[in-house]
């Protein structure tokens, strides 16, 4: 976003200060003496500055009057006042209209600067908002939802339903990499909230103290580091969709005030000790069973209960195999475009081998498997060498069962927990069948060494070099 700013000011003197302020520290600076000279730059010349700075009483109207029309036309950016003088109507109107700050003349240049830079930024985060507005509402439509499967199509018409009705809140549930993010995206873009904002949080990413601020907000000096306020992500989404990914990592304690959130439709920041009212809808997504969760005490039955309006499950690619014919070459156009590539023949073999595998990463690992057979190709023809799936989960021919004391690798998981199939079917070596159970052993423990050596009977160090050994990554500080 260009660093420009509009300043409407009609004191000849003080408007030519202003303009020099600002060109010396980098602003691209556009000067308007009167209302209609700024109103003709914005909607005739299509000025679309960041930050105006104007002030309140001109001699052709009062500047909030060209406020309101900017907010009318959707022109994203923040305004501030000098003023004088003004009325309570005038304030009342301008937080009304979402004016950013008023400043008292004269103008005191090191707090003008410190508003500025605040209003820069504030600026630039509602752009970002309102081309993720634009964007999402032309790319996440119902029928951006992809398949021909039955599964697919009872999705989308779910969808079609749930886009017209106003739900507080819902589940979303599913495997890892099914596509949960991207019906949530369809219900907001699609639905009535579309034209407020969505704002994520993924609670399995965030330590309890730092998502509590994230969710609700701060006041300055409520714990060391908050220099100042912060609007938290409900502020945020007020109107809109407020997603929470991987909802069942979100701490018990922390589960009571987001129910208090929900139920009430109001909270309090952090340090802070008034009641802010919002009106936002929850979707909250999940990978794991919440009903198991609750039963082990890492999920509050109320909360459940009050995210539950309506719970929609993403069925796993392996039940709707039939809709890899067009996401196969949904993907390769995809990449195509971005690789200059120009792939467009897929092989009988190809076609065998990815309707034959499980696709335990569901739809994402598709997608980067058809990202890396696009870039590695040297031919019009989808490369097979470059395929490299991995050993199918469910291979009830070939195989052989090998005892793993609840292995749930995602690579390797049966339906019980309790397997692990490795096939002998010549796909795999033994160094391949080693660190496949090794991987699905880590998975199992997340990532935790002293616990994986453990299930498999082996010593830290051992495992350690076989890790090496076969250059498996892990996680920081595992």
């Amino acid at each position: 976003m260009a660093k420009t700013i509009l300043i409407i000011e009609d004191e000849p003197l003080l408007g030519a200060e202003l303009k020099r302020h600002f060109e010396r520290v980098g602003w691209r600076v556009e000067l308007a003496e009167q209302l209609g000279l700024a109103r003709s730059k914005l909607f005739d010349k299509g000025l679309l500055p960041p930050v105006v700075l104007a002030d309140m009483n001109l001699p052709d109207g009062n500047s909030l009057d060209l406020l309101e029309e900017v907010k009318q036309n959707k022109i994203v950016g923040e305004w501030i006042f000098l003023t004088g003088y003004g009325s309570v109507a005038d304030s009342v109107r301008a937080l009304r209209l979402g004016a950013y700050d008023f400043l008292e003349k004269p103008v005191d240049f090191e707090r003008l600067d410190l508003v500025i830079s605040g209003a820069m930024r504030s600026a630039i985060a509602q752009r970002r908002l309102y081309d993720q507005l634009e964007t999402g509402s032309r790319h996440f439509t119902v029928e951006s939802f992809i398949g021909r499967s039955s599964a697919a199509e009872q999705i989308r018409a779910i969808l079609r339903k749930l886009i017209d009705t106003p739900i507080s809140a819902l589940i979303v549930s599913g495997e890892t990499g099914t596509g949960k993010g991207v019906v949530t995206k369809i219900l907001h873009y699609s639905g009535q909230r579309q034209d407020a904002p969505m704002v994520e949080v993924n609670c399995s990413a965030l330590p309890k103290d730092l998502l509590e601020s994230e969710l609700f907000g701060h006041e300055a000096g409520s714990f060391t580091g908050a220099k100042g306020r912060r609007r938290g992500l409900f502020e945020q989404a007020d109107g809109g969709t407020l997603f929470l990914d991987e909802i069942a990592e979100m701490p018990v304690d922390l589960q009571s005030k987001l129910l208090k959130a929900l139920e009430e439709k109001k909270f309090r920041r952090v340090g802070g000790d008034r009641e802010i009212q919002v009106d936002v809808q929850v979707i909250a997504a999940t990978n794991r069973d919440l009903l198991t969760c609750i039963e082990e005490g890492l999920f509050r039955k109320d909360l459940y209960h009050r995210l539950s309006v309506y719970q929609l499950r993403v069925p796993p690619l392996r039940e709707r195999v039939i809709d890899l014919e067009q996401l196969v070459p949904l993907f390769i156009a995809e990449f195509n475009a971005k690789s200059g590539k120009s792939v467009s023949v897929i092989g009988e073999r190809v076609w065998e081998k990815l309707k034959a595998h499980s696709w335990p990463g569901n739809v994402r690992e598709l997608r980067n498997v058809i990202e890396r057979c696009v870039l590695f190709s040297d031919t019009n023809e989808l490369p097979v060498q470059w395929l490299h799936l991995q050993p199918e989960i469910y291979a009830p021919e070939e195989s052989v069962t090998v005892p793993g004391g609840s292995l749930s690798g995602p690579d390797a998981v049966t339906p019980d927990h309790q397997f692990i199939h490795v096939p002998l079917d010549g796909s795999m070596g033994l160094d391949e069948m080693d660190r496949f159970i090794i991987c699905a052993a880590l998975e199992q423990n997340q990532h935790n060494v002293t616990a994986t050596a453990r299930m498999l009977n082996t010593t830290r160090d051992t495992l350690r070099y076989r890790i090496n050994k076969y250059d498996i990554q892990l996680p920081d500080g595992a």
